[in-house]
C-alpha cells in the first residue's frame, strides 16, 4: 500500500460559526453527500429518533446545541474525510480551541442575516494564530439577509482576511434565483425542494432565468467584482491569507454540494506538524500522533473513556506498541475505533490526517505524545485557557463520596471543566467560561453516575498561576484564595481587578503567571517539566 497516496486523499476539517449559523445542519448535509445518513437527523441504519446525526449526548438532543466535539469519518469520491463538528456555545470554546488543532482547514459558516458575529470572530482569530486555510459558507440565502457585497467587506474588515467569493447569489429571500458559479463557468438555479437546475453560462441567455430583472442585476455586481474584486489565489488560501467564499442554504441544500466538491480540491492534505526537534512531515514512516481530547462514557452501559488521537504521520495499525513520551511508557493499542457521532467501529489501520479513539485505561492526558520508533519528541502542547467563573462543589449524599470522586475524575480530565482544591480547606473548586459548563456538569453527574451534587458560587475571579517553587503562604487570604490545580500547581484566585492588582505591588517577589499569554505559558510548562 501506498502511504504517500493514503495521506495526500485525507481532508481534515472542523466547521466553526457562531451558534445557530447553521453549523450542525450543514455538517448532515455533508454526511448525507457521503452516504453516511439516509436524511438529516437519522444516522444511517437507525429505525427511531430524528436527532442531529453528530449531537449524541441526551443534553445535546433536549436543548438543541452542540456542547462536545463530534468526529465523524467517510469516504467520498477520491477522498478520505474527516470532519470535526465543534461545539457553537461560547461556554465550550476552550474544547473548541483544542479541536483546531488536530485539523488541516476550517469551514467558517456565516449567517447572511446577521453577518460575522461574535463567536465566529473568537474562533477566526485562533484559526489565524495557528495558520489554518479558513473557507467561508454564507447561509441561508434562502431568507432575506444583508447586502452581499455588504457580507463581503465585513469579512475583510472585522476579521482582517481577504475574500474571493467562488458564486455569486442572484438574490435572496423571496427573490432566491440561485447562484452564478464562477469556479464552472455556470448559473445554478435554485428550484426549490432541495432541487437545482445547472445551466451552461452560454445557454443562460435564452433560459427563463436569463430575463429575469434580479439576474441582470446581478450581472452588473460580477463586473464590478471582475473589475476591482481580489484575484483568486490557491497558495494564498492555503497560508490562510485569502478566504474564499461560497454562498448557499444548508437548509434546503442548496449550493452544499458544489462548495463541498471545491472545498475538497482545495483544502490542503495533511501537513507538518511542530515538535520539540523540529517539524514532522505526515509522510514520515514511523507512526506518530497526539491527544486533544478525552471524553468519558460515549457509551454509559460500559463507563469507558476514550482518547481522540491525530495521527500525524505514517500509518497507524491496530496492536502497535508505542511510547508515551511524557511517561516513556511502551503500550500496546489494541482497543482502537473510528467514529460517526457515538457510533464506533473497531479501526485496523489509520493514516497521517486520521482521527481515532484509543481506549484509555486512565493514562493518558490531553496533549499527549505517542510515537513509534527511537527518537523521543514531543508535540507542541495544546494551549491551556485559564477559567473566567468559579462555584465550590459538594456531593449531597456522604454515601455517594466514590461515585462523586470518579466523575470529577473523569469529567475533569475531558477538559471541559477545570479542577483546583482550596488550599486551606481541600474544598473542591470547579472553573469553567461559562454556566452552561456547570449545568452540562451537574446533568451528566446525575445522568452517568447517579450523583446528586450543589454548587456554591464564589462569583468570576481571575485565576493567576504562581510560578516560585517556594513562597509564604500567609500572604493569602479569601480575596486572593491559594489553590491547587489538577497537576497540584499553586494558583491565585483574585476576588477583582483590585485585589490582583494590589497583591501584585505589595508582593512582586511573588510570579504570577496568566496563561492566556503565549510566553508566560510556555515558561510556565517548560519549569513545570
Amino acid at each position: 500500500m501506498n502511504i504517500d497516496n493514503e495521506i495526500s486523499k485525507r481532508r481534515t476539517f472542523a466547521i466553526i460559526s457562531h451558534p445557530d449559523a447553521g453549523k450542525t445542519t450543514l455538517t448532515e448535509k455533508l454526511l448525507y453527500f457521503g452516504k453516511v445518513i439516509r436524511e438529516a437527523g437519522t444516522v444511517k441504519g437507525k429505525k427511531t429518533g430524528k436527532f442531529a446525526a453528530s449531537d449524541w449526548m441526551e443534553i445535546e438532543k433536549k436543548r438543541g446545541i452542540s456542547v462536545t466535539s463530534s468526529v465523524m469519518s467517510f469516504p467520498y469520491h477520491d477522498f478520505h474525510v474527516n470532519i470535526l463538528d465543534t461545539p457553537g456555545h461560547e461556554d465550550f470554546s476552550e474544547d473548541t480551541y483544542r479541536t483546531l488543532t488536530a485539523v488541516d482547514s476550517v469551514v467558517m459558516i456565516i449567517d447572511s442575516t446577521k453577518g460575522v458575529e461574535p463567536q465566529t470572530i473568537k474562533l477566526f482569530k485562533v484559526c489565524r494564530m495557528r495558520g489554518i486555510p479558513i473557507f467561508t459558507f454564507i447561509n441561508k440565502l434562502d431568507r432575506e439577509g444583508k447586502d452581499p457585497l455588504e457580507l463581503l467587506s465585513e469579512i475583510e474588515e472585522v476579521l482582517g482576511i481577504e475574500s474571493y467569493p467562488m458564486n455569486w447569489p442572484i438574490g435572496m429571500g423571496k427573490r432566491f434565483l440561485g447562484i452564478i458559479d464562477r469556479e464552472q463557468h455556470t448559473v445554478v438555479q435554485f428550484k426549490g425542494n432541495e432541487q437545482e437546475e445547472i445551466i451552461p453560462s452560454d445557454e443562460v441567455d435564452a433560459s427563463e432565468i436569463g430575463s429575469h430583472p434580479t439576474y441582470l442585476e446581478t450581472k452588473d455586481e460580477m463586473e464590478l467584482l471582475e473589475e476591482a474584486g481580489n484575484q483568486f489565489d490557491a497558495e494564498r488560501v492555503k497560508r490562510g491569507e485569502l478566504t474564499p467564499v461560497f454562498f448557499g442554504s444548508a437548509l434546503a441544500n442548496f449550493g452544499v454540494k458544489s462548495f463541498f466538491d471545491v472545498f475538497l480540491q482545495y483544502a490542503v492534505p495533511p501537513q507538518p506538524r511542530r515538535t520539540n526537534h523540529g517539524f514532522i512531515a505526515p509522510e514520515t514512516e514511523d507512526f506518530s500522533g497526539y491527544i486533544f481530547k478525552i471524553q468519558a462514557n460515549m457509551n454509559p452501559a460500559h463507563r469507558d473513556r476514550i482518547a481522540f488521537l491525530r495521527v500525524c504521520s505514517g500509518r497507524f495499525e491496530r496492536g502497535m506498541s508505542v511510547q508515551l513520551s511524557r511517561t516513556n511508557k511502551t503500550l500496546k493499542l489494541n482497543q482502537t475505533q473510528v467514529f460517526m457521532a457515538k457510533d464506533r467501529e473497531t479501526v485496523d489501520e489509520a493514516f497521517a490526517g486520521d482521527i481515532i479513539g484509543i481506549y484509555d485505561p486512565n493514562v493518558y492526558q490531553i496533549g499527549d505524545t505517542l510515537t513509534v520508533g527511537k527518537e523521543g519528541y514531543h508535540y507542541d502542547e495544546l494551549p491551556q485557557f485559564p477559567p473566567e467563573m468559579f462555584k465550590k462543589v459538594r456531593v449531597k449524599n456522604v454515601m455517594k463520596a466514590k461515585q462523586f470522586r470518579k466523575g470529577i475524575d473523569q469529567l475533569v480530565q475531558e477538559g471541559a471543566i477545570q479542577y483546583f482544591r482550596q488550599d486551606s480547606t481541600d474544598d473542591i473548586i470547579l472553573g469553567a467560561v461559562g454556566q452552561l459548563q456547570y449545568e452540562v456538569f451537574e446533568y451528566r453527574m446525575r445522568a452517568e453516575y447517579n450523583v446528586e451534587i450543589e454548587f456554591v458560587p464564589m462569583g468570576d475571579r481571575i485565576p493567576r498561576w504562581i510560578g516560585n517553587e517556594k513562597f509564604e503562604k500567609r500572604f493569602f487570604d479569601s480575596r486572593s484564595l491559594l489553590v491547587r490545580d489538577r497537576n497540584d500547581q499553586y494558583a491565585v484566585l483574585f476576588e477583582n481587578d483590585f485585589t490582583f492588582r494590589h497583591f501584585k505591588e505589595n508582593h512582586k517577589e511573588i510570579e504570577l503567571i496568566d496563561l492566556l499569554q503565549e510566553n508566560d505559558y510556555q515558561s510556565f510548562s517548560a519549569s513545570e517539566k
